[in-house]
């Protein structure tokens, strides 16, 4: 499986953009993809996650109620919707293949090559 992040930006506070995660090579229905991010000097770590064939979602409660994971399944694609982003949203935003529901950076095989979003105050 390759993946391919993209749609970051500069943004400022208050602000959104959609980051997009495009699929492609062997896709199981039984995969879950999820968002990670990373910024600078800090751990990556988990953002939200959504399965590919069922309605199981979940979320980072940094991000709750300000994010939401979609997926197109006709277009291999999976979408991270930000809104009212802050500035201690900014880092790299990267898209993995896990199979299961998983917030575990372990849990994850395949990883795309990160989006920078940078939210500006």
């Amino acid at each position: 499986v390759q993946l391919q992040a993209c749609g970051g930006g500069l943004v400022q506070a208050g602000g959104s953009l959609r980051l997009s995660c495009a699929a492609s090579g062997r896709v199981s229905s039984a995969y879950f993809i999820g968002w990670f991010r990373q910024a600078p000097g800090k751990e990556r770590e988990f953002v939200a996650v959504v399965a590919w064939s069922v309605g199981l979602i979940n979320y980072a409660d940094s991000v709750k109620g300000r994010f939401a994971i979609s997926r197109d399944n006709a277009k291999n694609t999976v979408y991270l919707q930000m809104n009212s982003l802050k500035p201690e949203d900014t880092a790299v935003y990267y898209c993995a293949v896990a199979n299961k529901l998983a917030q575990a950076r372990y849990e994850y095989s395949y990883w795309g090559q990160g989006t920078l979003v940078i939210v500006s105050s």
